[in-house]
């Protein structure tokens, strides 16, 4: 292993480390430098903790652009592409190339190997100490009460304010009234660049809440740690670092321009901003809006900033349905048209007319959205199911 890999290894499950003994496999890992390090979303999101900080300072302060590549499953850009059958994985001790084939094993051997290490047992006497095998989540103090107590102190765990302002009658069909443009994106924007699940970054608005909160920079643990509390969710929506936002002409970073005073401010600030001020945003996006793995708060987060409608040359399925059960109107841009053909820049203003009656509007159907300044366009309403 070359010394700039960092390695580390998190299974899912304690039985894991079982028939990794088992199988004698586990010796040969921890050679290479693959000890286990803990269990669950560990190593495969990156939060097997942060680079060398002589790394770390030499990238920040001579302002490097610096990539990495994460061995998880994570489907998101930066992933390697290699030809297996065309390109070595190293070189032997004899200077030949060796091959992912020359040391794969058999189908045989696996189905062997399995058959005689991942054995029933294993799986039985794990779970059977999950609920008397830890000290610590015994020592928990549990009210009584059939009800959650909410604890208002909490970053963790908070009570989310979609049911708030809920009447026992749905309020109902609404559009868009001269909405402004939060952001405005090209292809692939992921569901980890809408919500990422990764670290929290130092000097953003989660992170500044943690502070506001006694919570210190080494116990900030990640968003997807802290995905039961809306108010960290939130402010970690359209956080990720490597935001290509076409109203920062260029940068990078999760920030945006907040159009009526042409302030660059972190998302989640301008977002405030508006929706204190009593208006409404809309997102422009590309092709493959909200691709990657499915990711509830990617639909979440953008309704509790106040985005009511994205309008994208097409959708990831999953997503695009998320986004309609959080009240935000999934609008397509006509085949060979986008914000760019159409000349949207993103400070425009936006009015999307959906019909008043629920009954009026069907799968697939077509709406007009106009902007203040004079331009019109056809969208098609992703609202795909009756």
């Amino acid at each position: 292993v070359k010394p700039w890999i960092k390695t580390s290894l998190a299974p899912g499950s304690g039985v894991v480390t079982k028939y990794l003994l088992q199988s004698g496999l586990q010796e040969y890992l921890n050679k290479q430098g693959f000890h286990i390090v803990g269990y669950g979303c560990t190593t495969c999101i990156g939060n097997s903790g942060e680079l060398d900080e002589s790394v770390a300072s030499a990238i920040s302060e001579n302002d490097i652009i610096a990539a990495a590549v994460l061995s998880g499953n994570r489907n998101f850009e930066g992933r390697v592409d290699i030809d297996f059958d065309k390109e070595p994985i190293g070189t032997g001790k004899d200077g030949k190339s060796i091959f992912f084939k020359d040391i794969w094993p058999s189908s045989e051997e696996v189905a062997e190997a399995v058959q005689s290490s991942v054995l029933p047992d294993m799986f039985r006497s794990t779970y059977q100490a999950i609920t008397k095998g830890n000290p610590m989540w015994n020592q928990l103090q549990v009210p009584s009460s059939t009800l959650y107590t909410w604890d208002p102190n909490s970053t963790y765990i908070h009570e989310p304010p979609y049911f708030k302002n809920m009447t026992m009658e749905p309020p109902g069909v609404h559009g868009v009234k001269d909405a402004y443009c939060l952001l405005n994106f090209g292809d692939s924007i992921t569901t980890d660049h809408i919500s990422p699940a990764g670290s929290i970054h130092k000097d953003s608005p989660a992170a500044k809440f943690l502070l506001d909160r006694g919570v210190e920079r080494k116990d900030f643990n990640s968003y997807g740690s802290r995905r039961g509390n809306d108010e960290v969710m939130a402010r970690g929506t359209f956080a990720n670092i490597r935001l290509v936002n076409k109203l920062l002409n260029g940068e990078v970073g999760p920030k945006t321009i907040h159009v009526p005073t042409g302030e660059k401010l972190y998302v989640f600030d301008a977002a405030m901003r508006y929706k204190d001020a009593g208006h409404d945003t809309i997102v422009l996006a590309g092709a493959e809006y909200g691709s990657g793995s499915s990711r509830d708060w990617a639909a979440k987060g953008p309704m509790l900033l106040g985005v009511k409608a994205v309008i994208a040359k097409s959708f990831e399925r999953i997503h695009r349905s998320n986004l309609v059960g959080m009240g935000i109107i999934p609008l397509c841009f006509k085949s060979g048209e986008d914000a760019d053909t159409l000349g949207l820049t993103g400070h425009e203003r936006y009015t999307i007319d959906l019909p008043n009656k629920i009954s009026d509007i069907r799968p697939g159907q077509d709406v007009t959205v106009t902007t203040n300044n004079g331009k019109s366009f056809t969208c098609t309403v992703r609202f795909d199911t009756e």
